[in-house]
């Protein structure tokens, strides 16, 4: 009879040449190793309680509050000793004030610990509890039952957690004008104490009556209740206190872990009245209050850690709280001793990875022993962080292949929207904004309007100006796609313009009227674009293209201040050779005409006037030129400071705006205030320095406003007749400027409102590229029948809108920087803008005080202010900065830096060229020039990687298409390797280690 152990060897040869024939056949691979042979025992518990639906409710915010006990004399209490929302802030040493929130550092021996004592302690989860006694007796009936403690020391324990709670309310007799009107928070009575915990004895005559001892409000008190400190908590925030301390009738530590099956107010446990929802109670033998203070931090630490709170919450044994420590373990990071100092406090960073990511992280397959997170850029990289988030422009810009179907889609998307747009205006950021872009559309607006009338012999001046940015804005704003954008006239329309009228004079044809046709013919070219749904082509817009555009537009307002501001030195030049020692020979006089030659300048002023009886010293610099009279004397040429005062309203303005923008980030007064002062930072600059210019009462230059309502040239009305006055063929070849004008319309028009709707914005309420092109152009129509300006989008002025418009989250956690929340999407700031440009004719009194140096230093904060946040800018920047100086951008982590040196300076000679061209008379074919950017950034794709651009740059359509479909072509490929080539190399190693089993076994036979 054969040996049982043989007949399995036999069976096992059979299905071993089975085997080895389905894998020479390719009919058998390898499956993927299971989950959890490839997942850490902690993640994989984690991924189980947590789940990844996405549909179920946030776990609330947690407000932590530390108490440890403490005694006077006889006296028992808990103190507050530290507290928790997002960062720690500790009872500084003498009680009298909290510290600045700081990240809590921990140490590692403290988190074992705390583990250690949530494996040996109590756990109750979902406790039934109504008061703080009575879960009391539930934690001690528990750990009496589990044997933890002796019946004995009921009383006593009970006792020591029943003490009452004396809160943090100390304030210093000399306060800071920041803490005025600020209650304290908890109990009326104040004294000093330290905080470190110390051994006590429990009176045996007291223990007894325990009950009747009960130091604990059954309700919150009124301190509480008007504690300001409750604007620093979200609404829906839930409690959980930790409470440590040393006694010296335990042996061994008392633990208890405690969640509430629903929050409830416990009276005076905590400083504000929040429901309690955890409890955690640590209570030891003398000699380690150390020890139990850290523990106490370590668990307190962990209830507001995002990712914990959650497993708090959701827990359903001990072992799932212990998985959510070891998932925190993982997560830490350590500072090795030797290289900081322990007593630093680490200031809470401006930006931290958001609890969604670290969420991903778990759900995603971490290797055993592998960190979720990487410190310092060091660790490994998942596959979602190899390459940033794709180049989208949402749906707005996708192409429907039917007639108007992009402008019904962006009817449809905004017509929800138009009631909302009204009345979320009403706030008093709007106001700030308002004035901020009024004084920004009248300074462009008169600049603009004096151009025109220069460049077409006053046929629009600074009233049609006027006129047309309050017509064309406020139709704009009403009826516009996106609401945010504010119209104005541009440089390349001036030019268009200026070339336009010289054409029209040279060739005899009458210049209102061929540009009425113009206008009409633009206005069909641009309906035509929105029925075709033509704004596709913005897709193909990158950064590097918008970037190119916005920052000549910046560099375009900031050198038209600078400009017109060294313009006033040549009007006012400053005598430099002058030396005060001559000051007495510093004069000018009025010299009489020599009465040999004819005075034929003044025999036409008056033929009254005898000129000869003239004193002419005592005539002013007007009269004498007028009288024909000569000034001689070294200071006719000169106005003494008038150069010097328009400087520094000009500087000053600026950098007043400059700085009170940035208040809000100032330690200084209450964070409502600061707000405030940074958001009205432009009109408390103007009106600081128009102030300053009146105290002084220098005649600096002022801004003049047109008082009369009629047209700027004399016999011209307020509407363009089409016929009459030109050929008939001037109507039909007039096509051929439009379709210049039309693509200098639809290109500046939609730049502008793609960086207006970037995503970085978090626009909420959609956007309308099809709806903005359709009113622009219906617009294009009725200024050149009225024969006003062109009016298109204006980047600058639009950004700063935005910027003016920015909302931030008011309720932070102490230490936390106020979160970005979007822009105040509406249309009441526009049309109240464009309103008041309208009416500005009428309050011609109150503009002419405003110093013109003031407007230049608007001005140039709009162009500079512009320039943040351009990827492009930041890059400049790192040209000039050593390695180790330079910021922890994204991209140069990936990028190697002399290709994004490179990738710059392809940028400043495109943006050179761009600068040349519109200095010249060829800026008219501007808008051709940015389509040119396009092409080059075509190029682009034959110099530099899909990695490197999609970094510094982004990955064009259809390269990104073309990348999808090559990926699916190599995974198929390895697929089909997997199958006949490594995979079959891995079976053939395992076919191999059978064989030598089989041998084994043989030989053991």
């Amino acid at each position: 009879m054969q040996a049982p152990h043989s007949t399995c060897l036999l069976d096992f040869e059979v299905y071993l040449l089975i085997f080895w024939n389905e894998i020479q056949t390719g009919k058998f691979s390898i499956p993927s190793p299971p989950v959890h042979l490839t997942v850490s025992p902690a993640a994989e518990r984690l991924r189980y309680i947590l789940g990844d639906d996405e549909e179920t409710m946030p776990t609330p915010t947690l407000f932590t509050e530390m108490d440890t006990l403490q005694h006077e004399g006889d006296e028992l209490e808990w103190r507050e000793s530290a507290r928790w929302v997002k960062f720690e802030e500790k009872v500084e040493e003498g009680g009298e004030r909290w510290s600045k929130p700081h990240v809590s550092t921990l140490s590692l021996h403290s988190l074992f610990e705390l583990r250690t004592c949530l494996q040996t302690g109590t756990v109750l989860l979902d406790l039934e509890g109504y008061s703080l006694p009575q879960i009391v007796d539930d934690i001690i009936e528990r750990q009496i039952e589990e044997g933890l403690i002796g019946p004995e020391l009921k009383d006593k324990i009970s006792f020591v957690l029943l003490r009452k709670h004396r809160h943090q309310t100390k304030k210093p007799i000399h306060r800071s004008f920041a803490d005025l009107g600020k209650s304290g928070s908890g109990g009326s009575e104040c004294s000093i104490f330290k905080t470190v915990p110390v051994s006590l004895s429990i009176p045996t005559h007291i223990v007894h009556n325990s009950r009747s001892m009960n130091d604990i409000a059954e309700t919150p008190s009124t301190d509480q209740m008007k504690n300001k400190f409750m604007k620093k908590i979200p609404r829906d925030a839930e409690a959980s206190n930790v409470l440590v301390g040393e006694v010296d009738f335990l042996e061994k530590p008392f633990v208890s872990f405690v969640r509430l099956s629903q929050a409830t107010t416990l009276g005076g446990l905590t400083e504000v009245p929040v429901p309690t929802r955890f409890l955690f109670v640590l209570l030891g033998p003398p000699g380690k209050a150390k020890s139990y203070n850290e523990i106490g931090r370590a668990i307190a630490t962990l209830m507001v850690d995002d990712l914990f709170s959650d497993v708090a919450y959701k827990a359903r044994d001990r072992e799932d709280l212990i998985a959510g420590i070891d998932e925190f373990l993982d997560e830490v990071i350590v500072l090795p001793p030797g290289e900081w100092d322990p007593k630093i406090r680490i200031e809470p960073p401006k930006k931290i990875p958001s609890a969604d990511k670290r969420r991903k992280s778990v759900f995603s397959l971490n290797e055993l022993g592998q960190m979720n997170g990487t410190a310092g850029g060091g660790g490994p990289v998942s596959d979602e962080e190899v390459m940033p988030a794709p180049h989208e422009l949402g749906e707005e810009l996708a192409y429907t292949g039917r007639f108007c179907g992009g402008l019904i889609l962006d009817i449809k998307r905004k017509f929800p929207w138009y009631l909302s747009d009204f009345y979320e205006g009403f706030h008093i950021q709007s106001i700030s904004a308002v004035l901020f872009i009024y004084l920004g559309c009248i300074t462009n607006a008169i600049t603009f309007g004096g151009l025109l009338g220069d460049a077409t012999d006053n046929y629009q001046g600074v009233m049609e100006s006027f006129l047309g940015t309050a017509l064309a804005g406020t139709v704009f704003c009403l009826f516009g796609g996106q609401p945010l954008i504010i119209l104005s006239s541009t440089g390349p329309i001036l030019i268009f313009e200026k070339l336009l009228y010289e054409f029209s004079k040279n060739n005899g044809i009458d210049y209102m009227e061929l540009r009425l046709w113009i206008g009409m013919h633009s206005c069909i070219q641009c309906f035509f674009l929105v029925a075709t749904d033509a704004s596709y082509i913005i897709k193909y817009m990158t950064r590097f293209t918008e970037e190119g555009f916005s920052s000549l537009i910046s560099f375009i307002f900031i050198s038209d201040a600078i400009k017109k501001m060294v313009g006033a030195f040549k009007y006012y030049p400053i005598n430099i050779d002058f030396k005060p020692d001559y000051v007495t020979a510093y004069k000018c006089e009025c010299l009489a005409p020599d009465p040999s030659k004819s005075i034929l300048g003044v025999e036409h002023v008056s033929t009254s006037l005898n000129v000869t009886a003239l004193d002419w010293t005592q005539l002013s610099k007007k009269e004498c030129v007028k009288y024909g009279g000569s000034l001689v004397g070294k200071s006719c040429k000169y106005v003494p400071d008038l150069a010097l005062m328009s400087f520094i309203l000009f500087f000053g303005t600026y950098t007043m705006t400059v700085t009170l923008k940035k208040f809000k980030f100032s330690r200084y007064f209450p964070t409502k205030l600061r707000k405030l002062i940074s958001d009205f930072s432009i009109f408390m600059s103007i009106m600081t320095f128009v102030g300053l210019d009146m105290l002084i009462g220098l005649q600096t230059p002022k801004l003049i406003v047109p008082t009369d309502f009629k047209p700027t040239r004399a016999g011209r009305g307020w509407f363009v007749m089409p016929f009459g006055k030109n050929p008939w063929w001037v109507y039909l070849a007039s096509s051929v400027p439009a379709l210049l004008v039309t693509i200098l319309i639809f290109m500046d028009q939609q730049i502008s409102a793609v960086i207006v709707n970037r995503k970085e914005n978090k626009l909420k309420k959609g956007c309308g590229y099809h709806l903005d092109l359709l009113w622009v152009g219906v617009l294009m129509a009725v200024c050149s029948f009225m024969g006003l300006p062109w009016y298109v989008a204006a980047t600058v002025i639009s950004i700063a809108h935005i910027d003016s418009l920015k909302m931030e989250s008011e309720s932070s956690a102490p230490g936390e920087q106020p979160q970005f929340l979007g822009v105040r999407e509406q249309r009441l700031t526009g049309i109240l803008v464009f309103v008041l440009t309208g009416v500005s004719i009428f309050l011609a009194p109150i503009l002419q005080f405003i110093p013109m140096p003031v407007l230049y230093g608007v001005f140039l904060y709009m162009g500079v202010a512009s320039l943040s946040g351009i990827q492009f800018w930041d890059r400049i920047k790192l040209i000039m900065m050593p390695a180790k100086h330079q910021p922890d951008f994204s991209y140069l982590r990936h990028v190697p830096l002399r290709r994004i040196h490179l990738f710059t300076l392809l940028q400043i000679v495109c943006l050179a060229v761009l600068w040349i061209l519109k200095s010249t008379f060829l800026a008219i074919i501007f808008p051709v020039m940015i389509l040119g950017l396009m092409v080059v950034r075509k190029m682009l794709d034959m110099v530099f990687s899909q990695h490197d651009l999609a970094w510094v740059d982004d990955i064009l359509p259809g390269k990104e298409k073309k990348k999808k479909v090559d990926e699916k072509k190599n995974t198929k490929k390895d697929k089909k390797k997997g199958k006949g080539g490594e995979d079959r190399e891995d079976v053939s190693v395992l076919v191999v280690r059978l064989l030598k089993e089989r041998h084994r076994l043989l030989g053991l036979k």
